[in-house]
């Protein structure tokens, strides 16, 4: 009888290309600046501390490393997440009074284990949506982490995932890693200041975090890191084929980690840089007609606990995020910053999200651009 059923059910009629025709991509971002209309916005319930692991414990400060080696696997502290929680609630009322729409991951246990036939970890959280999607146009493209906690972390974004797809969006992952042994340099160490560049990962196979990407129409600009290697940068290279062009920032950071405390694209002829990480000199020649805008020294933290806890270095300060080519939200905490916006010609919206740095950044970190109103333009000759 259950057979029966099924083979009686009607079948829904497969698109037609007409219909994909039809479809219109709710998914459309180019920039880091375009006028923004739709974001994904992380989530903090659940949030587990990372499982241990080298891959993690060397991107992060030594303090927050040797805590989160004896804390991995454990919720995160209600304090903590009471304080964030207040602020991305306030974060998320600003962007909807700017008549941005919010869109948000579901909900999940980080704390459960799971595994591959190589290795077991338990989860970590979906407080930073920019790390596991790259945002291409009208495409949407899952990254390969390196971090073995954050296998499976783009599961919670699959009902919007889902959703987009079904609208028009284009929806890609990229080749899921193994992450075994032969991805990790079993010898590594952070190099010293004025020893050599050297880097946790092996080019084993691609992995590449989204936040490791900065995009500016067709040309995309990376830092290699510890957690995006040089076989992820070529992948996402040939993935993209010619109409685009990836261009590498030297980092000076001796544990570097994404791009966004490194090199921010503000708006069309203006890029933000780290003095301590970015030699103004060595940036790729087609920002030669740029203004480089030199980020001031961070406002110190004086709060203990959050010293403790971040899991970022201090130029969070520069995890901005852009409205349109002027308005910009940025850290209440960080009044240099608000002022140099200022000076720059740019409207800083001054917004509270000291407390998100122990899950893992701040309004860039915690943010997915899924549609800013715009086309794809070349900004270099």
């Amino acid at each position: 009888m259950v057979s029966m059923a099924i083979m009686e059910r009607p079948e829904t009629p497969a698109a037609t290309a007409a219909d994909v025709e039809r479809l219109v991509s709710p998914v459309n971002s180019h920039t880091e600046w375009d006028p923004l209309e739709e974001i994904i916005v992380g989530r903090l319930e659940g949030a587990t501390i990372p499982s241990d692991h080298p891959v993690v414990s060397c991107n992060v400060p030594p303090w927050a490393g040797r805590l989160q080696g004896l804390a991995a696997g454990f919720r995160y502290p209600r304090v903590l997440v009471e304080q964030a929680q207040q602020e991305i609630d306030g974060f998320v009322a600003l962007l909807e009074s700017l008549g941005v729409t919010v869109r948000r991951p579901d909900v999940v246990d980080h704390r459960r284990r799971f595994a591959t036939p190589d290795w077991s970890s338990r989860g970590f959280c979906n407080t930073c949506p920019r790390d596991s999607m790259l945002v291409i146009g009208d495409e949407i493209i899952e990254t390969p982490m390196a971090w073995p906690c954050r296998y499976f972390e783009t599961h919670s974004y699959r009902p919007l995932l889902k959703d987009y797809f079904r609208r028009g969006a284009r929806w890609t992952a990229a080749p899921r890693p193994q992450l075994t042994d032969e991805l990790f340099d079993p010898d590594f160490q952070v190099p010293k200041d004025g020893e050599p560049m050297r880097y946790i990962l092996t080019e084993f196979e691609p992995v590449f975090d989204a936040a490791d990407f900065v995009r500016a129409g067709r040309d995309l600009f990376v830092t290699r890191s510890n957690v995006t290697n040089r076989m992820g940068i070529d992948w996402l290279r040939r993935h993209l084929g010619q109409g685009y062009r990836i261009h590498e920032i030297e980092s000076r950071c001796r544990t570097p980690m994404h791009i966004d405390t490194t090199f921010v694209l503000l708006a069309p002829g203006k890029v933000l840089v780290n003095p301590e990480y970015v030699d103004v000199d060595r940036l790729p020649g087609i920002l030669s007609s740029w203004d480089v805008l030199v980020a001031p020294e961070p406002d110190p933290i004086d709060e203990t606990l959050l010293k403790v806890t971040s899991m970022c270095g201090q130029w969070l300060s520069m995890n901005v995020l852009m409205i349109d080519e002027r308005r910009v939200i940025a850290e209440r905490h960080h009044t240099g910053m608000l002022r140099a916006l200022e000076k720059w010609g740019f409207e800083p919206i001054p917004c509270d999200l000291l407390h998100y740095a122990p899950f893992g950044g701040s309004f860039h970190c915690a943010t997915l651009d899924v549609r800013r109103r715009g086309s794809l333009e070349s900004y270099f000759d």
